[in-house]
């Protein structure tokens, strides 16, 4: 059985995703319920959640999903009546993604890769399958790819990369650089997309690809 605040709260998510598709916001929750602070929110939800009526998806902001209405479980195959399929997940375009924002990066001369908490909001649409962070561009080399000082570079983890590929490097362990990766017979040159820039040519052991760019943001 559940409390009449969670029977109140989960009816009203249910009708606002069947109604937009998108979950309602914990202001609009705690005006709906007629509580004193979201804290209250927080609580019928973890309560909701922990009895496994509800589930919050992973890496996206205001997205919740109904498993199951009280005394009526979601049915494992789809029902004979439409009202009993179930809920398609919201479209990407209307999810945001919190991704980690791991400093500045630079587009010039390698500077200290910097370790950050924050977060940058990022439309989910940008992004492709895999685990992703953020970067702060920092300096000009890259601006013949479009890729200008204070830009934001989405990039997707991984430890490998081929020829042509826009990739963050990091150098000796200590420094990154956001630079198209290219082998050259023993060496490892990075190259820069600004004709003022040399490239930068290193040994194997020297350089390890951080991610490639999966994306650009872009604040005006």
């Amino acid at each position: 059985m559940l409390t009449r605040k969670q029977h109140e709260l989960i009816c009203f998510i249910d009708d606002r995703l069947k109604a937009t598709g998108v979950s309602p916001s914990f202001e609009e929750m705690k005006e709906a319920l007629d509580l004193k602070s979201k804290s209250g929110v927080h609580r019928l939800i973890s309560a909701l959640e922990e009895r496994e009526f509800i589930r919050r998806l992973p890496n996206r902001a205001r997205a919740l999903e109904v498993l199951r209405m009280p005394d009526r479980p979601v049915a494992k195959k789809p029902a004979a009546k439409p009202a009993a399929t179930p809920r398609p997940t919201p479209q990407p375009a209307n999810d945001v993604v919190e991704l980690p924002l791991h400093g500045r990066i630079a587009a010039g001369v390698p500077i200290e890769a910097i370790e950050g908490q924050a977060t940058l909001p990022v439309p989910a649409a940008l992004l492709g399958a895999g685990d992703h962070y953020a970067l702060e561009v920092a300096g000009d080399s890259m601006v013949e790819a479009g890729i200008l000082d204070g830009d934001y570079a989405l990039v997707r983890r991984t430890e490998t990369a081929r020829d042509g590929e826009i990739v963050v490097a990091l150098i000796e362990d200590s420094e990154a650089t956001l630079k198209y990766f290219r082998r050259e017979g023993a060496m490892i040159r990075l190259d820069p997309a600004n004709r003022s820039y040399d490239p930068q040519r290193y040994r194997p052991e020297q350089v390890r690809v951080q991610g490639k760019l999966a994306g650009l943001l872009r604040r005006y």
